[in-house]
């Protein structure tokens, strides 16, 4: 068995508690319920893993946090964004706006094009993956005309 996990006195639990039963953020009641349990019955990181329903992993890095950076570190959650974007949401569909014009003026954007000035505009070559998931995050789609209409009659076409 592990060793009891230790808590650094930043809250009282009355405090604890008070937060626990006021946030609404799960994913902020699953840490602190970890630190309420900590600081009531300190035991070995496996038992309140289990008791929590969380992994061993995630009680050691919520106390750690807690110890080093205090309430803050579980009232702000850093999980998500977009960490490695070439371009901001916003720049994204700055730069995909004269394409957007073009396609309204009817004329074909394709990706090859796309794909150009996104590397003229970033400076280095990137994957052909990353301007489909440009596309996909501005709701661009793949619209391409019929070969035919269905409603066609031949005989009136040959005629």
């Amino acid at each position: 068995m592990g060793r009891r996990m230790q808590i650094a006195p930043h809250l009282s639990v009355e405090e604890v508690t008070e937060k626990l039963k006021t946030t609404a953020n799960d994913r902020q009641r699953e840490k602190w319920l970890v630190i309420y349990n900590v600081m009531v019955d300190a035991r070995p990181a496996d038992t309140i893993a289990l008791h929590t329903a969380t992994s061993r992993w995630f009680v050691y890095h919520t106390v750690s946090d807690y110890n080093r950076l205090g309430p803050a570190s579980i009232e702000e959650d850093g999980r998500g964004g977009r960490h490695h974007a070439y371009l901001t949401a916003a720049a994204e569909q700055a730069f995909l706006e004269p394409f957007r014009a073009q396609a309204a003026a009817g004329h074909v954007v394709t990706t090859q094009t796309i794909h150009q000035a996104f590397e003229e505009r970033v400076g280095q070559t990137v994957h052909s993956s990353t301007i489909y998931d440009l596309l996909h995050r501005n709701d661009w789609r793949n619209i391409t005309p019929r070969p035919q209409h269905p409603k066609t009659d031949p005989e009136v076409q040959a005629q």
